[in-house]
């Protein structure tokens, strides 16, 4: 069963990750060639059918990581966390906040306060990714 919960995990984790490369090296990119007005309609074109998808793969990805996270963390010895066990609770609570912003938006329309763009989530998805190589060198 875990193996498909992390299959799941990282399917979805490449479908929010990747719309975020795409957006932040390409989309925001396009009115250098189109005009302003080309570049609006073209961004909600591709928009409309990213909300349909992104935003469920992120929930999906947050969700699938709280199952991994329990499954894998395992007990804290006496002399407190492993670096296995801290680097996967920094991990987890960046896929947190990642998924609460994320729930905010979809299901109550709350954008977010600080962070309007997706450079932000962006950037903490490479930490996520760099964090998830570092885990498993400091087994």
């Amino acid at each position: 069963m875990f193996d498909l919960i992390h299959t799941i995990h990282l399917f979805s984790a490449f479908i929010y990750g990747g719309f975020l490369i795409v957006d932040n090296l390409f989309l925001a990119r396009m009115g250098e060639t189109l005009s302003p007005e080309e570049a609006t309609r073209a961004r909600e074109a591709i928009m409309m059918h990213v909300r349909k998808v992104v935003p469920w793969a992120l929930l999906t990805a947050v969700g699938t990581g709280i199952y991994m996270f329990i499954y894998v963390f395992g007990e804290i010895d006496s002399e407190g966390m492993s670096s296995f066990q801290i680097i996967l609770s920094i991990k987890a609570f960046l896929g947190l906040w990642l998924g609460f912003r994320g729930f905010n938006q979809k299901f109550f329309g709350i954008n977010p306060w600080v962070f309007k763009s997706h450079l932000f989530p962006f950037l903490l998805v490479l930490i996520i990714i760099f964090l998830s190589q570092a885990m498993f060198i400091a087994l």
